[in-house]
């Protein structure tokens, strides 16, 4: 009998769970219906019972253990929202159980684990995997990209992304004990904050080549982790790029730009600007006999379709992906980019030096494990959720 809904279960329902299931239960994704909740604290189950009243929903039924609710009968898919470490072990579990599944960023915590993950998607090319990678959704960096990948205006020889307005006061990191920990997040803002930027940094502009990186630990917050990186890229065709970020700017900047052989690309927070040259640089720095001179160019007028449609999107391109073949937003597979490059970010600060992609695997689980064995949890902290429609990407 054919699918007409997708039959849903999430597993975790703190900040990012309990924001899908208020999107769903409002009606915002109508070809899911949230059949089922798994989660470790059973304060979770009272929160569940008034959500469903809210709304005046069909019943949800709750689980403390996810794999029983894989085994429930009750649900198509998974929605993993659990914290890092977890994602590819919920994901893996969930193809095994013959569900599809979409998992919250980043893909992971280690590429080790996330090759393991997807070896095991690849055995299962009839369930549909995605990654949440909402803000490809967004118009302008669709456009962006659009006009990169086109090849009209050559080749990238610059890109710069200072990415600093993810501010997070200490409150945030004292909301949950494994909060900015090695050993119960992996990472910190690169981790938890950047995989938005880091998909689409490399979505739009493609992998680097080498990476070398300056960051902080601890510097601004009581934590263990990053909350301040410097990093510079270089790419195969000899182009360089630089990507900033902190949670420690109250008052920060979103500013990505591209610059090409015929172009320079601006987006800032939700604007693009293009500026089109007349003729290539190397074409003008070639003939141009003027010494000060520049090459003439004009801004376009760009037309955006204006949509952004964030999680909601990518929720609803996924069932229709389940239900009817649709284009996902992101393959799930395609999680290992981003966190390839946000490793090769801290195998580079912790060693102290640049370095080559693809990078040892092993030699990064290692030196996370030496992380991991003398990380700290902070004691007497009360988990609490916190809303998170208003942040940028919707971080955890």
């Amino acid at each position: 009998m054919k699918m007409e809904k997708v039959r849903l279960g999430i597993i975790g329902v703190g900040n990012m769970g309990s924001g899908h299931t208020d999107n769903i239960m409002n009606g915002l994704c109508p070809e899911i219906q949230l059949t089922a909740v798994a989660d470790i604290n059973p304060e979770r189950k009272e929160w569940l019972a008034g959500m469903v009243e809210k709304y005046n929903y069909s019943e949800v039924k709750f689980f403390d253990d996810a794999i029983d609710m894989m085994e429930s009968g009750l649900i198509d898919a998974c929605l993993i929202a659990v914290p890092h470490y977890d994602h590819p072990t919920y994901v893996i579990e969930s193809l095994k159980h013959g569900l599809h599944v979409m998992s919250e960023k980043p893909a992971g915590v280690y590429t080790k684990q996330v090759r393991q993950m997807n070896e095991e998607a690849q055995k299962h090319s009839e369930l549909v995997f995605g990654m949440m990678f909402n803000q490809r959704t967004n118009c302008v960096y669709r456009k962006m990209r659009e006009l990169v990948q086109s090849g009209k205006y050559g080749q990238i020889r610059r890109t710069n992304w200072i990415i600093t307005d993810w501010y997070r006061p200490q409150a945030y990191y004292d909301s949950g004990n494994w909060r900015a920990t090695w050993s119960g997040e992996g990472g910190g803002v690169l981790l938890n904050q950047c995989p938005h930027n880091l998909d689409l940094w490399q979505w739009i502009c493609g992998m680097p080549v080498k990476v070398n990186t300056k960051m902080h630990f601890g510097k601004w917050h009581d934590i263990e982790v990053e909350d301040d990186v410097t990093t510079y890229v270089e790419y195969a065709n000899g182009a360089t790029g630089v990507f900033v970020t902190t949670t420690g700017d109250a008052h920060g900047t979103n500013r990505f730009e591209i610059q090409m052989d015929k172009a320079r690309l601006i987006a800032t927070n939700s604007t693009l600007s293009v500026m089109e040259y007349e003729m290539s640089e190397p074409e003008f720095s070639k003939t141009n006999t003027v010494a000060f001179k520049t090459v003439p160019a004009k801004e376009l007028e760009l037309e955006l379709d204006g949509k952004n449609e964030q999680h909601v999107g990518v929720l609803n391109a996924w069932a229709g992906a389940i239900l009817r073949g649709d284009k996902l937003v992101a393959s799930g597979t395609e999680g290992i980019n981003g966190l390839t490059l946000s490793n090769a970010m801290h195998l580079s600060a912790w060693l102290g030096k640049e370095i080559e992609l693809p990078f040892d695997d092993d030699l990064y689980y290692e030196e996370l494990m030496k992380r991991v064995a003398t990380s700290r949890r902070k004691e007497n902290v009360k988990a609490s959720v916190a809303d998170v429609a208003g942040t940028f990407g919707g971080a955890k």
